[in-house]
């Protein structure tokens, strides 16, 4: 019998572990914010195509880089360190998270200041001569944002983290962004992100208040602080080069292309980057359960839960890249016709989030049982990428090939890279841990051909049928195959939709906590 299977057929089924439920309901809520944040982000990337320009989206592709690797190393690891610190202290959490928010303060602080003398690190193409000057707010509001829903993740409340980051954030650029558009457009997407960005602050900020109150008592000790600080830099390392990885790409353009070229592949890297945020959302589960089991010392739980959330992320981001890169071509031209000329970058890209898979959630438990050789992978993968990316353009560009096509190199070199890191991680887990932490499983094969068949298919109708027919005839062959060849009882808990998560997603009344019982 399969795995899984019972002893006895009139035996019902073993109910799910706690720590399984947990997982499968944090995914749950989480990927209704991926749906949410699909619907919000696509209007932006229309607004920003059609009517700001491949060459002014390549400009703010550069700026928000700088901005979000300076916010990501402001944070320190807490990130993801915080749900460690939480459940190793005696001290009041509130106090816990008020150190943390200060570290990210004074950590913003000094990037904000480094980007204010030198704003040519945001802008090294161009003239600085508009509102461009705000931006560097972003970092502070990135890192407390960051900060406070790591702290409600550790109480499980993710509801948060997707009404921050999957409807004030994505909504507020979208709609900033077209309201500026009448006011000015070299200003108008810089606007909307630092808009976006305050916004998703206050939307965490208030409920992070609501669950941990204000630390009475509470008085900031600098020793403290720096131990914190110094505990968590391989964490913060690991961080920064997992989010470098994603940005290298659009680093090496910006210095062998102009900014229209950076501005195609940055709506290839946008759509690509969609099936990654199917990962993250189980990050804000995944880290508290794993940090709680490795100080209980159940290691084999932690393998299993690897394991398990790794299965679904895979399975979840191939449906996605398979249902968005067979009509690439439909997909880019949404955003405008100049921009399907990108089309194979964003098939490379979307290739690169299914081969990281194994190495993100690896990493998840990574940070607390290897952190710095965890540290040293990451950072061999992010040199490999760079060094492949700018090899394959040099060596495209000598063979006279297509200016387009040399932009794919960078993307080439993510799958490359992300490949290598896969493997190394996982193993390197696997001993850690003395259990299999692979997700794979050979279902998802056949999975994949069903949903090529008919993407070949699909790719035949008009471009407005191809994308509204043919990409749930995508998603829905790969899934029914893979439902039924390849889901266990523990994979189907996922997707148990309850009227609670519904109800989570739901804004709170006034007064009303986030995570107050129902």
């Amino acid at each position: 019998m399969g795995r899984g299977a019972l002893t006895k057929a009139s035996a019902p089924p073993a109910p799910p572990s706690a720590d399984l439920a947990a997982l499968a309901r944090g995914g749950r809520i989480n990927f209704l914010g991926f749906l949410l944040r699909l619907v919000a982000r696509l209007p932006f990337l229309f607004i920003a195509g059609r009517i700001y320009g491949a060459e002014a989206l390549g400009r703010f592709a550069y700026a928000v880089l700088v901005v979000e690797f300076a916010a990501q190393l402001a944070t320190l690891g807490l990130k993801r360190g915080l749900a460690q610190q939480l459940s190793t202290t005696d001290k009041d959490h509130v106090c816990v998270v008020a150190d943390g928010l200060l570290v990210a303060a004074i950590g913003s602080g000094i990037a904000m200041a480094l980007l204010a003398i030198f704003p040519q690190a945001m802008f090294p193409n161009s003239e600085i001569t508009g509102l461009e000057w705000m931006l560097p707010v972003t970092v502070f509001a990135l890192a407390w944002s960051d900060i406070s829903l790591a702290a409600l993740a550790y109480r499980h409340d993710v509801t948060s983290t997707v009404r921050a980051r999957a409807i004030v954030e994505p909504w507020t650029i979208s709609i900033a962004a077209f309201a500026w558009s009448y006011v000015s457009l070299r200003d108008g997407l810089i606007i909307a992100y630092a808009l976006s960005m305050i916004g998703a602050l206050i939307a965490s900020v208030i409920p992070l208040l609501r669950s941990y109150g204000l630390p009475h008592g509470w008085k900031p000790k600098p020793g403290a602080l720096w131990r914190m600080a110094r505990r968590n830099l391989p964490v913060a390392a690991a961080d920064a080069v997992e989010w470098g990885s994603r940005r290298v790409d659009i680093a090496v353009l910006g210095l062998f292309f102009a900014p229209k070229i950076v501005g195609i592949y940055y709506v290839a890297q946008q759509v690509a980057s969609l099936p990654q945020k199917l990962k993250t959302s189980f990050d804000p589960i995944l880290g508290p359960v794993i940090s709680r089991n490795l100080v209980e010392g159940n290691r084999a739980a932690v393998a299993r839960q690897v394991r398990q959330v790794g299965f679904w992320v895979i399975g979840a981001q191939a449906a996605v890249a398979l249902a968005l890169g067979i009509p690439g071509e439909a997909v880019m031209g949404l955003v405008g016709a100049g921009f399907v000329a990108g089309t194979a970058a964003l098939g490379f890209l979307l290739a690169a989030e299914v081969v990281a898979a194994t190495a993100a959630v690896s990493e998840s438990a990574l940070i607390y049982t290897a952190r710095h050789r965890n540290m040293m992978i990451s950072l061999s993968m992010i040199v490999l990428e760079a060094a492949l990316a700018v090899g394959l353009i040099l060596l495209m560009r000598s063979w006279n090939w297509p200016v387009m096509w040399q932009a794919t190199g960078p993307a080439i070199a993510l799958v490359l890279a992300l490949g290598f890191a896969s493997i190394v991680k996982s193993r390197l887990l696997s001993h850690i841990l003395g259990n299999p932490v692979s997700g794979w499983r050979w279902p998802l094969i056949w999975a994949a051909a069903a949903a090529l068949a008919v993407g070949q298919l699909g790719i035949l109708l008009p471009e407005w049928a191809e994308l509204l027919f043919g990409v749930p005839a995508i998603l829905a062959a790969f899934g029914a195959v893979l439902w039924l060849k390849g889901f266990g009882p523990e994979d189907r808990e996922l997707f148990k939709m309850r009227k609670a998560d519904i109800e989570d997603l739901q804004l709170p009344e006034p007064g009303e906590s986030a995570d107050a019982p129902r």
